[in-house]
């Protein structure tokens, strides 16, 4: 089996909710995604999408991905997509870092893989676990009162998880938590996500401020890993990386630095499901906890998401992102139905998933 073509597909996620707030003034409306289509020889089709947050999220950009997918796809035609190891070093031999153009297709390849032997993706990334698993929501920064009315609209919808975005004056922030965890129900697991906008400083104040008992994780508080490695010596609240934890090196040195624990693998940001697969193995040797997300996407990220996670054994498996949730368009068909705020892998072949190609529209690029 060989790659023939690839197509490049560009598609406007408006943002459902109007305007997304994050910590350093930082606003989204809408994201850039960009979706390939690998088709092999024989025919097969495979799916992948990589959508960054914006621009200021990690160093990536939709406009980088697509640059940097004209620069990998050319070197990937011919290959045997089911070979995922190989196709990633081939694509690190073409371009050196730049993952979340690597990441669509990476995603493609392995929807490939098990659409040719008849088989899920989660089968082959390691087995299903069977669990049904939490799904968790995502609130923008705003005012307290705003956070605590979305955070119960999400858990009317069945919601089991809430990552709160903070990020400002540590009063504020406290106020912030406080509200949203107001009306907190049995089993409810909640992230308080700064996306490294905290100084040491500012998150010691904060966790001081907090009302005493409340159950969060403090996720990326710091921009750098030594302002992270500093607050993690003086409170004893849990701490997890996302925007640290990029790839493999980070995710060993925080392990060996005993510097969180846990991390949030987000697909896209860490160059797909085979870097994903990694990533997993190792948290789970250290004992982490783990979150399956996305920077953010549609139902075909959300698809990766699902299989990648079905596959985390149940004790380190916080939660999946329900990124569809953050976006009001429907890119993709498949079963992924939430029922009672989890969700389980449907066992079609590959990812599951039947693009809309009249929303897709016409590929921006091809290469064969």
């Amino acid at each position: 089996m060989r790659i023939e073509r690839i197509d490049v597909f560009q598609v406007d996620l408006p943002y459902s909710g109007g305007v997304y707030r994050l910590s350093g003034g930082r606003e989204y409306r809408g994201f850039d995604a960009t979706v390939v289509r690998v088709r092999t020889e024989d025919g097969i089709e495979g799916w992948g999408e990589s959508t960054p947050f914006g621009s200021t999220f990690v160093a990536a950009h939709a406009l980088g991905v697509r640059s940097g997918i004209a620069e990998i796809a050319p070197k990937l035609l011919g290959l045997d997509p089911r070979r995922v190891d190989r196709i990633n070093d081939a694509m690190d031999a073409a371009l050196v870092g730049h993952e979340h153009a690597k990441s669509a297709l990476d995603v493609a390849c392995w929807d490939v893989f098990g659409k040719s032997v008849g088989l899920p993706v989660c089968e082959l990334l390691g087995g299903r676990t069977g669990v049904a698993m939490p799904v968790i929501s995502s609130i923008p920064m705003g005012g307290p009162d705003e956070m605590r009315e979305l955070v119960a609209r999400h858990r009317a919808l069945g919601y089991l998880g809430h990552s709160i975005k903070i990020g400002g004056e540590p009063a504020e922030d406290a106020e912030r938590i406080a509200a949203s965890l107001a009306d907190r129900e049995r089993g409810e697991f909640f992230l308080v996500d700064a996306n490294g906008g905290m100084t040491v400083e500012s998150a010691l104040r904060m966790v001081r401020l907090l009302p005493p008992g409340l159950d969060v994780v403090l996720e990326s508080p710091c921009a750098t890993w030594r302002e992270s490695l500093a607050l993690r010596r003086r409170t004893d609240v849990p701490i997890v990386f996302d925007e640290l934890a990029i790839d493999t090196a980070s995710v060993v040195q925080a392990i060996a630095d005993d510097a969180v624990e846990g991390i949030g693998i987000k697909i896209s940001k860490n160059g797909g499901l085979t870097r994903g697969r990694r990533l997993r193995d190792l948290c789970a040797a250290a004992g982490y906890a783990v979150s399956v997300q996305e920077t953010t996407g549609s139902d075909i990220a959300f698809a990766a998401i699902v299989h990648l996670a079905q596959t985390v054994p149940e004790r380190y498996l916080r939660c999946v992102l329900e990124c569809r949730d953050m976006v009001s368009l429907t890119t993709a068909d498949g079963s992924f139905d939430v029922v009672g705020g989890r969700v389980v892998a449907p066992d079609a072949p590959g990812l599951g998933v039947a693009p809309r190609q009249d929303v897709l529209g016409d590929p921006v690029a091809a290469y064969h």
